[in-house]
């Protein structure tokens, strides 16, 4: 696909040879053809966007970017260059109309729109080439002639000037890779002699690699490969998956014989055809060698292969020079000018030296000559580049850009096709599916709106194409189901009957009345997204199925990009400067999450550093630039790209850290920037739980209580599972279990399903920084009071606004508002939508405000009510929920709700065997069912198995609570006691196989009481039995052993040490049981005192910390949780205590807290004034916090 810029709308000429001059002076034309990005992990000093940027501001004709065996960081470049050449077109257009304003008579002041894009940053001047367009012309073109003052006609020219130059820009694919040499291959020798000023680079597909194979260079060859077309892209991406997957993750394996071998293992890789090669001699390697690597380039590629020549200013540049010129003339293989560029300005250097100290584990002192020596590796200014290159070799830069013809936006996504069978089309074949399932979730027939809906989304889906998408996703789910493994679509496919009816998703578009447009629209160019949750113990079952469906080279992970934060940027930058690493651990343990890397300046001083040293300061200067850059490549929660053929070919393909996974190159905003297909294979850990509670207990269904529970024979509107939830009762509860949500429920009071909707919604940045709750609550409490519903504009508010009481919670409500009542199309109205989603990022919701302001009051809706919306709608670039997503989500709160409330016992053994999820410990889990009275039993080999279990109404421990525990280790237990009950610890040690570590840990968490008494007498029976099964043939013939020896029983508080050692929990007493006498003494109340007390009083209380929340719309606030021997307490922290107070409130386990007890009917919480650090007191008994969850 061509890169060949498009007609602007807009004229331009030349500029006068005297002023181009005169602004530019006799400057060569240039493209950089070797420039890595800090996607070459720890080597690359700048964004791909930065480096975007950077040459054109330079006027450079085209950039390379060419990772470390890599295109990671490709589609954010090519992003990147599509945005600029959107502004620059946009800055054009309404320089153009300024000028027509003007023209007719307004005022500069009046005419100017407060144009964004600046046109006075003279380096983006630069990007004008010395050949471009024209200032003179736009003056006499521009609409204003002589009655514009000539400064605005000169700004209108630059704007020109820069958009034509974005317009030819190119940014060419490439990658850099090393290739080893290999043993027992062909060899052979390059031949043929080449004009090299006279040769032109040919976009021609290349001829076939020559028939010998060359002779290898034991040293290794560098080389960069371009892709000049689609073709040549696809050989780039296989050749670097075949050395991903040959290597671990985070390398690779390539050898001269992959591409010059035709017996090699991708053969038709063999001298990569269409793609361009440049040879990256080592700046010390001595004339023999580099003779020998361009032989073995020219044979390999012909015509298609240069020799990079790079000069950095360093001693050796001068003989450098003159050895690729001679083994250029020897060889036939010509030079062109390259930067080896490592950032985008030459200010990046210490950053860069830091990176490679980072990369080598050493400080900078020790890194020597790993370090550059000088900041030349940026991208320079073109008139330094003609001073230091020969003007051939700078030439060959841009003719090589020119030869490569290729762009991502060649790139098409085709779906998997073999899922339909002979006889059918796709269509047919999705609608027979689709209506097999509408008549299983319609057993009464299927409701003549549901057909016609269906109807809809099946015409739809058609014109789109994207019927095996549909099918795709519906094959997974189909596998999951008949595997029993619970799942469950959400997200925006909610919206979508087809979804309902092949059992995607598990809500009712129609019932709801969601918005399908949210969903697909005519005029979106791109994939709709479907995301499904499966149990997250079972959803490897699901991954796997994928790859043998499919195959590893057409399906795998999307990526998920790793990132610098505050704290890892300090860590690492500290090593680096050689700061001792004692101090940089303090100051990263004082790092708050949310904080910027540079804030510790502030607190330096109490670490012993100056804040003011040079050295601190370069500090924070450096983690701040670090902070955002990518560390690593990792896989994404679930995020699947499936292909019709080899998905090597559209991007390469990496192996993942986990065994049995591949990832692909790019993340889910590559993959959308590109309009390529994920299909979301996601794990949720309540459905998991869900599946197990279910299996525990009877079905309440009286048409078929002798078949397994699911989740449709769960009785709806339930009275008592609402009343639960109405005092937040919640602890495990999916969704609806955080502090914020148990705040929201009282004064929500959700008394049916569509409430739980909006309490899964209204919590979230979204809807608070849009003013959604207070409104919404009110009008609520109201409607309680009164019985009186709102009144509406008028009939179209009140059938897009009435069930949320007129305020607008989700964004489907805002598309909808936009169609019904302001004309848009859904196609507008998902522009809209997604202008939202990234307004604080891309800044273009301003635009779209404006259309939808014009079209309502046109409309005949007030200004007032129009601007109001709009505020409403920059709330939900705060991640507000689509209905969608919340419907999905309010069945999994009323079932998991329904499961606690009438079968709390059946909850925590699921929620046990489920671990790790949800927002609340273990601990914290088995201290709640208490609360409900829900007995726990401890783990004991001679009942319990790996899993937790009921038995009877209680809750018996698995020894997988047992910490050290091996599964294996567990069956054997189990298999041994189905032949006969353990007599002793010995027994139980020779017929099991336990070892000295099974035995050991087993005595430390108490689970051998009911064989060998207290903890200290298991300990003392345990080490004897290993030691004799140890040594049975040498004791066989010894004197029989003495009785056991009674040891004292341990006390309490150490038994409470002992159980949070090995199981991270105790039944025997909360640890504040044996505190209590000693917190009343200091004046701290429990929990069950204070929530007798009336409001506005003043408290005092202590708990164990439980959980740490600071939500980004708080403003600073911190909620915290304390637990006690009693219940819970709820306390808010003000941004100003936190910062006081900054040590206790993130280090302290034990928490002391003074401050205002309020309460407002069921909603109380503990205003803190001051915290006291009382961890001491619980000795080595420290319960973890689910901080900032």
């Amino acid at each position: 696909m061509s890169q060949a810029p498009p007609q602007l709308p807009f004229s331009t000429s030349s500029l006068p040879p005297s002023l181009a001059s005169l602004l530019l002076g006799s400057l060569p034309d240039y493209a950089e053809l070797h420039c890595i990005s800090n996607f070459t992990f720890l080597t690359g000093a700048s964004h791909p966007e930065e480096l975007i940027e950077r040459a054109l501001a330079l006027g450079y004709r085209g950039l390379a970017l060419t990772d470390e065996a890599s295109v990671a960081g490709t589609a954010r470049a090519h992003h990147a260059l599509k945005t600029l050449r959107e502004r620059t077109c946009e800055a054009v257009e309404r320089s153009a109309a300024r000028l027509a304003r003007m023209a007719a008579g307004a005022s500069p002041d009046d005419a100017d729109d407060d144009d964004e894009y600046d046109d006075d940053d003279n380096e983006m001047w630069l990007a004008a080439p010395s050949s471009g367009p024209g200032a003179a012309a736009a003056m006499a073109d521009s609409p204003a002639g002589g009655a514009v003052q000539p400064e605005f006609l000169r700004r209108h020219a630059r704007l020109l000037a820069r958009a034509e130059a974005a317009e030819a820009f190119r940014l060419l694919i490439g990658s850099r890779m090393t290739l080893q040499a290999g043993e027992g291959k062909g060899k052979g020798e390059a031949t043929g002699e080449l004009d090299l000023r006279q040769r032109k680079v040919s976009s021609e597909v290349p001829p076939e690699a020559p028939s010998e194979v060359p002779s290898e260079v034991p040293s290794g060859i560098r080389l960069i490969l371009l892709a000049q077309d689609r073709e040549g892209f696809g050989n780039l991406c296989e050749l670097i998956t075949l050395g991903r997957r040959r290597a671990d993750k985070g390398s690779y394996q390539l050898y001269q014989h992959d591409i010059s071998d035709p017996a090699a293992e991708e053969a038709h890789l063999r001298g990569m055809p269409h793609c361009l090669a440049l040879l990256l001699p080592d700046y010390c390697a001595d004339p023999d060698t580099l003779r020998a690597q361009a032989q073995w380039c020219r044979a390999v590629f012909g015509e298609r292969v240069w020799i990079a020549l790079e000069l950095l200013q360093e001693h050796a540049d001068a003989l450098h020079r003159e050895r690729l010129e001679a083994v250029a003339a020897d060889t036939g293989v010509p030079l062109v000018a390259t930067g080896a560029v490592q950032m985008h300005v030459r200010s990046r250097k210490p950053l860069a030296d830091v990176l490679t100290a980072i990369r080598l584990g050493q400080p900078l002192g020790a890194c020597g000559m790993a370090l550059a020596p000088n900041a030349e590796r940026h991208l320079r200014m073109r008139q330094r580049l003609s001073r230091l290159y020969p003007r051939e070799a700078l030439a060959q830069t841009v003719r090589i850009a020119q030869a490569c013809d290729f762009s991502l936006d060649a790139l098409r996504y085709e779906y998997p096709e073999e899922l339909v069978p002979k006889g059918h089309t796709p269509s047919s074949y999705l609608r027979q599916e689709t209506l097999a399932g509408a008549a299983l979730r319609y057993p009464d027939g299927i409701p003549q709106s549901v057909r016609q809906r269906l109807e809809d989304e099946f015409a739809l889906i058609e014109e789109k194409g994207y019927e095996h998408f549909f099918l795709t996703v519906y094959d997974i789910v189909r596998f999951a189901r008949g595997k029993g493994i619970l799942c469950q679509g959400r997200g925006s496919a909610a919206n979508s009957v087809v979804c309902y009816c092949l059992y995607i998703t598990e809500v009712s578009p129609e019932q709801t009345n969601l918005l399908f447009g949210r969903f697909i629209s005519r005029e979106r160019d791109e994939p709709p997204d479907i995301d499904v949750d499966f149990e997250h113990q079972r959803r490897e079952e699901v991954i796997q199925y994928i790859y043998e469906q499919y195959g590893r080279h057409r399906a795998a992970l999307a990526a998920t990009l790793i990132t610098y934060r505050a704290r890892s940027a300090l860590r690492d930058v500290g090593r680096a400067l050689g700061i001792d690493p004692g101090v940089v651990e303090q100051v990263v343990k004082g790092q708050a999450w949310w904080e910027s890397g540079h804030t510790f300046v502030e607190r330096i001083a109490r670490y012993g550093l100056d804040p003011d040293s040079p050295a601190v300061r370069q500090w924070a200067s450096l983690v701040a630039q670090l902070r955002g850059f990518p560390r690593h490549l990792s896989q994404h929660v679930g995020g699947f790209v499936i292909a019709r053929d080899k998905l090597s070919r559209l991007v390469p393909i990496e192996n993942a850290a986990m065994e049995k996974r591949s990832v692909i190159q790019w993340d889910k905003d590559d993959l959308e920037s590109l309009g390529l297909l994920k299909v979301d294979v996601l794990a949720l850990g309540m459905l998991t739980a869900i599946r197990r509670a279910l299996a525990m207990i009877p079905n309440p269904n009286p048409a078929h209580p002798q078949l397994p529970c699911r989740m449709e024979d769960i009785p709806q509107d339930d009275e008592d599972t609402y009343d639960m939830l109405c005092k937040a009762d919640t602890v495990g509860v999916f969704q609806v279990e955080s502090r914020a949500q148990q705040s929201m429920l009282p004064r929500l009071q959700p008394r049916r399903y569509y409430d739980l909707v909006v309490e899964v919604a209204i919590v979230r940045p979204g809807p608070i920084q849009g003013g959604m709750i207070h409104p919404y609550l009110k009008r609520r409490e109201m409607v309680r009071r009164t019985g009186k519903l709102p009144t509406y504009h008028n009939e179209v508010i009140r059938r897009v606004l009435g069930r949320t009481l007129g305020v607008p919670i989700f964004q489907e409500q805002v598309m909808q508002l936009a169609i019904d009542a302001a004309g848009f199309t859904p196609g507008q109205a998902d522009q809209l939508r997604r202008s939202m989603a990234a307004w604080r990022r891309k800044g273009d919701l301003k635009r779209h405000q404006d259309a939808l302001i014009k079209a309502l009051t046109r409309n005949g809706y007030p200004e007032a009510f129009a601007q109001a919306i709009c505020k409403q709608i920059e709330g939900f670039g705060e991640y507000g929920f689509p209905e969608s997503h919340a419907a999905s989500f309010a069945k999994l709160v009323y079932v998991s709700a329904w499961i606690k409330c009438h079968h709390p016992a059946a909850f925590l053994c699921a929620l046990l065997n489920s671990q790790p999820m949800g927002f609340y410990s273990p601990s914290q889990l088995v201290q709640d069912a208490r609360r409900h009275r829900v007995r726990s039993l401890p783990p004991d080999v001679t009942v319990s198995g790996w899993e937790s279990v009921l038995e009877n109404d209680a809750v018996r421990l698995g020894l997988n609570r047992v910490k050290g525990m091996r599964e294996a280790a567990a069956l054997r237990i189990e298999r041994a006691r189905l032949e006969r009950p353990f007599a002793s610890v010995e027994d139980l040690v020779l017929r099991a196989g336990l070892d000295r570590h099974d035995i050991d840990v087993l005595a430390a968490a108490d689970a051998l009481r009911s064989l060998a008494g207290h903890r200290r007498q298991a300990r003392w029976q345990a080490r004897a039995a290993a030691v004799q099964a140890a040594h049975r043939d040498l004791l066989h013939s010894a004197p029989p052993a003495e009785g056991a020896l009674a040891l004292p029983a341990p006390k309490l508080g150490q038994e409470l040490v002992d159980d949070y050692a090995s199981l991270g929990l105790s039944l025997k007493a909360h640890p504040l049981t044996l505190l209590r006498r000693r917190l009343a003494g200091m004046g701290y109340a429990t929990a069950r005192d204070l929530a007798r007390l009336p409001n506005g009083r003043r408290v005092r209380a202590c708990g164990i910390v439980t959980v740490r929340q600071r939500p980004g719309t708080a403003s600073g606030t911190i909620f915290s949780s304390i637990e006690d021997e009693t219940g819970s307490v709820n306390v808010i922290l003000w941004p100003d205590l936190v910062e006081r107070q900054r040590k206790e409130v993130l280090g302290a386990a034990l928490l002391g807290v003074v401050g205002t007890w309020q309460r407002q009917g069921e909603v109380r919480h503990l205003i803190a004034k001051e915290l006291v650090d009382l961890s001491p007191l619980l000795g080595r008994l420290v319960a973890g916090s689910r901080d900032f969850h």
